[in-house]
C-alpha cells in the first residue's frame, strides 16, 4: 500500500511587503537623525565653533545630500536587493568593494544604535533627577532602554512606525512652539538675517560646524533598507528620502537661526559659552514658560528612544540581508512567522549592545564623553564613507550601463556629490577632534578603525570567492521577481560585476 504523500511545506515567513508608505519611511530616517537631540544637544556648540553662521552649514550639508540623493535615488530603481548601501556599491564598485561596504554599514549602524545607549542613561538620570528628585544609575536605565528597544523591534514594522511618528511628531512640536514664540515677539532685539551674511561664512570654526551638521544627517539613506516592506517603492523611497533630507536641512537651519533671534546676534555666544547644554531650555523658559523646559527634557528622552528605534530596525534588516546572502550566519535571517520581524537579528544585536554597555558600566566609563563619544564616531565616518563610496558607485554604475536616465541624473548630480562628499568625510576627519574631544591617540584609533573594517571586507572577500563561488556570485545579486514598478534589466549583465 503506497505512503500517503507528505503534506506540502508551508512556505518560510517573509518580511511584509506592501506595509510603509511614504510617510511610515521618512519617519524612521528622521527619527533616526534625533532632531530635538541634536538641536538642544549639538546646536549650541556648533554656534561657539562658527559663530552665528552656524544655520547655513546645516543648509549646505542637506544640499550636499540632497544633490547625492538625485543619484542615489535614480540608481533605486535599478536595484531591487534589501542590501541598502551595499549593493548599491557592489553594482557600481564591484563585489570586494560591496563586501567591504556590508562590513563599513554594519559598523554604522550598530556603533550609531550602541553609543546612543549611554546618551539615553545620561539624559534620563538627570531628567528624573532634576524633574523627579530620582537618582537612577544610568546603566539601569541603559538597560531598561535595551529591552524596550528590542520589544519594539520585534514588534511589527508597522507597530513601530506608529511609534516613531508620535515620537517625532512630539519632538518637532516642542521646537516649532519655541521658534513660533521667538517669532511672535519678534526675538530679543528684532529680527535679524546677519546670519547668512558673507563674513559670518568664513568664520575659522566653519569647516568644524560643516562636519558636526553632516554627522547630523547620518541615517537618512536607510530609505532603501525598507524597499522589501514598502507600498510602490519605486516612488515612496525616492519620496522619503527628498522629503527627509529637505526637512532635517530647513528644519535645523531655522531652529538654529531662531534661538539667535531669541538672545541677539551678540548675546547667544556669550550665553552658550556658560551654559551650552543649557541654550535651548533657558530660550523655551523665557520665550514660552518653565513648564516647556520641563517638557523639553522629557521629550529629549523621547526622542533618544525614537532614534535607537529607528537605527536598531535599520540594523536588524541589514543583517537580516547579509544572513540571506551567506554572509553571516543563516540563523539571523530568520523571521518571525506572526510580526514578521527579524527577530533573531534584533537579539543578537541586543546581546551585544548589552555587552557593551555592560563593559563600559563596570570600567567606570562616562555614559556621554565616553560610550557615545568613542562608539559614535567610528559609525558616523562609516556611514559618511559609504555616502561617498555610494555616490562613486552610482556615477560608474550608469557609465558601464546603457540606460534611459538622463546626463543630469547620472553623471553631473553623482559626480558632483562624490567631489562633496569626499569634502565632507575629509571635513569629519580633519575636525575628529571637536566632535570627540579626546586624545589624539584615542582620535587616531577611532579615524583608523573605518578603513580597517573596510579593508577586512576586502580580504574576506577574496576567501569567498575562493572557497564559496555560490556565495559570491550571488552577492547583492537582485531578488528574483523584481519589486513593484521595476525597470528593465539593463543590457549588461550582473555577472559583469567583478
Amino acid at each position: 500500500m503506497a505512503s500517503a504523500p507528505a503534506a506540502p511545506q508551508a512556505p518560510a515567513p517573509t518580511l511584509r511587503p506592501g506595509t510603509l508608505g511614504t510617510a511610515d519611511i521618512a519617519f524612521f530616517v528622521v527619527s533616526a537623525a534625533a532632531p530635538l537631540t541634536v538641536m538642544a544637544g549639538v546646536a549650541p556648540l556648533a554656534l561657539l565653533i562658527g559663530g552665528i553662521g552656524a544655520p547655513v552649514a546645516y543648509l549646505a550639508a542637506g544640499i550636499t545630500l540632497a544633490v547625492f540623493a538625485v543619484g542615489f535615488t535614480t540608481m533605486s530603481r535599478h536595484v531591487h536587493s534589501g542590501g541598502g548601501f551595499y549593493a548599491y556599491i557592489t553594482r557600481g564598485l564591484g563585489r570586494p568593494a560591496g563586501f567591504g561596504a556590508a562590513l563599513l554599514a554594519l559598523l554604522g549602524y550598530l556603533a550609531m544604535n550602541i553609543g546612543v545607549y549611554g546618551l539615553l542613561g545620561a539624559q534620563t538620570h538627570s531628567t528624573l533627577q532634576s524633574l523627579l528628585g530620582w537618582d537612577v544609575p544610568w546603566p539601569v536605565i541603559a538597560l531598561v532602554g535595551l529591552v524596550v528597544i528590542w520589544y519594539g523591534g520585534f514588534r511589527s514594522i508597522d507597530f513601530g512606525a506608529k511609534i516613531l511618528g508620535v515620537l517625532l511628531v512630539a519632538e518637532t512640536a516642542i521646537l516649532v512652539l519655541l521658534a513660533v514664540a521667538v517669532l511672535a515677539k519678534g526675538g530679543a532685539h528684532g529680527l535679524s538675517f546677519h546670519s547668512f551674511s558673507p563674513g559670518n561664512l568664513t568664520n575659522g570654526g566653519m569647516p568644524g560646524v560643516l562636519a558636526m551638521a553632516f554627522a547630523a544627517f547620518t541615517g537618512f539613506e536607510s530609505t532603501v533598507i525598507y524597499r522589501r516592506e514598502a507600498k510602490k517603492p519605486d516612488r515612496s523611497i525616492p519620496r522619503a528620502t527628498y522629503i527627509a533630507v529637505a526637512f532635517l536641512g530647513l528644519f535645523y537651519a531655522f531652529i538654529v537661526w531662531t534661538v539667535i533671534q531669541a538672545f541677539g546676534d551678540e548675546e547667544v555666544i556669550a550665553t552658550a559659552a556658560k551654559d551650552p547644554s543649557g541654550l535651548f531650555f533657558s530660550a523655551i523658559g523665557s520665550y514660552v514658560g518653565p513648564w516647556a523646559a520641563d517638557l523639553m527634557h522629557v521629550l529629549i528622552v523621547t526622542s533618544l528612544v525614537a532614534s535607537l528605534l529607528a537605527f536598531h530596525n535599520a540594523t536588524n534588516r541589514y543583517g537580516l540581508a547579509l544572513a540571506e546572502e551567506g554572509v553571516l550566519p543563516k540563523a539571523l535571517g530568520r523571521i518571525h512567522p506572526r510580526h514578521r520581524s527579524p527577530y533573531l537579528a534584533g537579539a543578537a544585536q541586543t546581546v551585544l549592545a548589552v555587552i557593551v554597555v555592560a563593559a563600559f558600566a563596570i570600567a567606570g566609563a562616562d555614559p556621554s564623553t565616553q560610550l557615545l563619544i568613542w562608539v559614535n564616531t567610528p559609525g558616523v565616518l562609516a556611514l559618511v564613507a559609504l555616502q561617498f563610496l555610494a555616490a562613486l558607485a552610482v556615477l560608474r554604475y550608469f557609465r558601464r550601463r546603457t540606460h534611459s536616465e538622463g546626463v543630469l541624473r547620472t553623471v553631473a548630480a553623482p559626480g558632483l556629490a562624490t567631489l562633496l562628499l569626499g569634502g565632507a568625510l575629509w571635513l569629519v576627519i580633519d575636525n575628529i577632534g571637536l566632535l570627540t574631544g579626546a586624545s589624539e591617540t584615542v582620535n587616531l584609533v577611532l579615524v583608523l578603525l573605518v578603513p580597517a573594517v573596510f579593508v577586512i571586507g576586502l580580504g574576506y572577500a577574496l576567501r569567498v570567492r575562493s572557497n564559496r563561488p555560490q556565495v559570491y556570485a550571488g552577492f547583492a545579486a537582485e531578488p528574483a521577481e523584481p519589486a513593484e514598478s521595476a525597470v528593465p534589466s539593463e543590457t549588461a549583465p550582473l555577472a559583469a560585476v567583478s
